[in-house]
């Protein structure tokens, strides 16, 4: 393999990881958020702004995933 084959091998895998990993701790902060509010429906004003918060800072990782491999 030459060279660019293995930088651009290098940003595909690091959008992979880099991408799979939020989405994973996203859909798991979702589903644990929507489980507490079907076992107490009050307490849904009280989960939806840290499970937003959660979701955005998990989201950022994916986002300086990308600005990584855009600086490869």
């Amino acid at each position: 393999m030459d060279a660019e084959s293995m930088r651009l091998l290098a940003k595909g895998l690091t959008m992979a990881i880099g991408g799979i990993g939020p989405a994973l701790a996203i859909g798991r902060l979702v589903g644990k958020a929507m489980e507490a509010i079907g076992r107490n429906p009050e307490s849904a004003g009280k989960l939806f702004v840290p499970m937003l918060l959660g979701a955005a800072f998990a989201e950022a990782i994916a986002i300086y995933s990308l600005v990584v491999v855009f600086t490869l």
